[in-house]
């Protein structure tokens, strides 16, 4: 049997391979495990460009491939989502709010971080920002995607308030330095971030939608995942070494976790109980991204966020429905 190109080039070094790849996967510079003399498979962490991720095509319609690999990793990968145009704009956006600190209004927009500095800026609430986020809300790239992910592209009762829900949206700035930990999993059995198959439709309870708006590639800080861990029963034993906490953590070799590199105008779509988090970015200059997560309409605001009436004034119907589905409350005529 003869060995992949990336496999020829590998040195010995204390009882373990190390191998320099420059294959459609870019398996980085990692440790590997020797199953047989001529087989040699990865203990640690993978980087894909193509070939498991994704159906490597543009396109604003589901396919086959796009549910069976969605079922099967928890994820795919969109390239070419979003324009040139589109990205210049959201970039220019970001721009103007990239000094933001957390707990800092930019007029609807606010400036947070979950556990800490180490884990970049966030700018919640990124569609009040204006038409380059706006139009992110129901992007024809991915919208009728998540929709059949949550379950709602068929009348029942998930969708009484319409077919899917923003909980929560923010564009994230990172810089040298920075990452964010390991967090969920199947094994955690959250109904809000669920993953589910029943009776041939999905019923994910939520879907995040994450856009890169630079090219994100080794060293940059890429998302990483662990394909399949959405099914998983058994929480990962390295899952300590690497969960959020309040001091930085990455998920840099962790067995099992893929790096996600795209290029500026890509959308990662992952449900959201797939076990995820970053690689520390160890480049300089920024990664670039925003995450919408939709979920069913019947669900609610993440934080104590709402959208405000000039933002709802200004969207489409459809859009509106989206941010906001909940109407306001049905009272007695004395009341």
């Amino acid at each position: 049997m003869s060995l992949p190109p990336c496999y020829r080039n590998r040195r010995r070094i204390k009882g373990a391979f190390w191998t320099i790849c420059d294959s459609p996967f870019r398996i980085l510079i990692r440790q590997t495990v020797r199953l047989h003399p001529t087989i040699y498979i990865r203990a640690s962490t993978v980087s894909l460009s193509q070939g498991l991720i994704m159906n490597n095509l543009p396109s604003h319609t589901l396919s086959d491939l796009d549910r069976y690999l969605f079922d099967l990793n928890g994820f795919i990968v969109l390239r070419q989502a979003l324009s040139e145009d589109e990205v210049a704009d959201c970039n220019a956006v970001l721009d103007s709010m990239q000094d933001c600190q957390p707990g800092e209004w930019r007029g609807r927009v606010h400036g947070h971080n979950f556990t800490g500095s180490h884990e970049g800026l966030n700018l919640q609430q990124i569609y009040e920002a204006g038409p380059a986020f706006e139009r992110l809300i129901d992007h024809p790239a991915w919208i009728n995607k998540v929709i059949h992910f949550i379950g709602t592209d068929e009348p029942n009762f998930d969708c009484n308030h319409g077919p899917i829900f923003i909980d929560e949206n923010f564009a994230n700035i990172r810089e040298q330095g920075q990452a964010i930990g390991l967090h969920s999993g199947g094994d955690k059995r959250v109904t809000r971030c669920q993953f589910r198959y029943h009776d041939g439709r999905f019923h994910c309870g939520q879907v995040n939608v994450l856009m890169a708006f630079r090219d994100i590639g080794p060293g940059d800080g890429a998302t990483m995942l662990i394909p399949g861990s959405h099914k998983s029963n058994i929480p990962h034993p390295e899952y300590a070494t690497a969960a959020m906490a309040d001091q930085a953590t990455s998920v840099d070799g962790i067995t099992g976790a893929i790096e996600v590199h795209m290029q500026a105008g890509d959308a990662l779509v992952f449900v959201d109980s797939i076990m995820h988090g970053s690689a520390a970015r160890v480049n300089a200059g920024q990664r670039r991204i925003a995450v919408y997560r939709y979920g069913p309409s019947w669900g609610f605001f993440r934080h104590p966020y709402r959208p405000s009436e000039a933002l709802l004034n200004r969207l489409t119907p459809t859009q509106q429905q989206i941010i906001m589905p909940h109407k306001p409350g049905q009272l007695p005529p004395a009341v």
